[in-house]
């Protein structure tokens, strides 16, 4: 695929997305199918969903997501206000652990603390992103997860298989001392995603070191 024929999908499905206002996004594309994101949007969430949008286009096989969050004037928040609806927002997910705190500065929020899962950790972080006036959110939870006593290479390619939208054949798993790394290519960002899951998903797992490729 030319490139300029990817920078043109891209664009399409940020326009098409609407959770997106993709007026002052501008996207390129090398030859390698690499996409950079450049503009502005209105929130954090949004900027997260535009890098999602052009992960779904055919032929993307990576994202520099540069867009800038710019909110207006009337929507800014104070930090502690923030900060209060970050917590707010957190002890209402039954998904984040009470063991999970969030500061914030200049409209940054820092989540620290600790958590037995890593899906624990995106929930956190998922919920902090959605929180209006936030400009970015830096994840410093650490996995307090012990290395599990059985195969965890095996149990990873196991639900490999199980998974409907994976074709692991090309995958190759390797485990040591509760890290998981992932090499090989995929065909799709979202056997990509299905199978880096896959790999935080089993017991034991604190560290996934993701070497895979998307080809087409």
């Amino acid at each position: 695929m030319f490139k300029d024929d990817l920078q043109l999908d891209v664009a399409d499905e940020l326009f098409w997305d609407p959770k997106i206002d993709s007026a002052a996004i501008a996207a390129a594309a090398d030859d390698d199918g690499r996409v950079t994101l450049r503009g502005t949007v209105g929130s954090f969430r949004e900027k997260r969903e535009a890098g999602k949008a052009a992960q779904r286009v055919f032929g993307v096989t990576g994202i520099d997501n540069q867009l800038q969050v710019r909110i207006l004037d009337e929507d800014r928040r104070d930090d502690a206000d923030i900060r209060g609806a970050v917590l707010q927002a957190m002890t209402l997910d039954s998904l984040v652990p009470v063991t999970i705190d969030a500061t914030v500065t200049d409209g940054i929020v820092t989540l620290t603390g600790t958590a037995a899962w890593q899906f624990e950790r995106d929930e956190a972080d998922f919920v902090a992103a959605n929180i209006a006036g936030v400009y970015d959110v830096e994840d410093e939870i650490e996995l307090t997860t012990s290395p599990a006593a059985g195969d965890v290479r095996e149990s990873i390619k196991s639900a490999f298989k199980r998974n409907a939208r994976l074709d692991a054949d090309d995958i190759t798993v390797e485990s040591y001392n509760g890290t998981v790394e992932l090499t090989g290519a995929v065909s799709s960002w979202s056997e990509h995603d299905a199978a880096v899951d896959a790999a935080w998903a089993a017991p034991g797992v604190s560290s996934v070191k993701d070497r895979l490729l998307v080809e087409y």
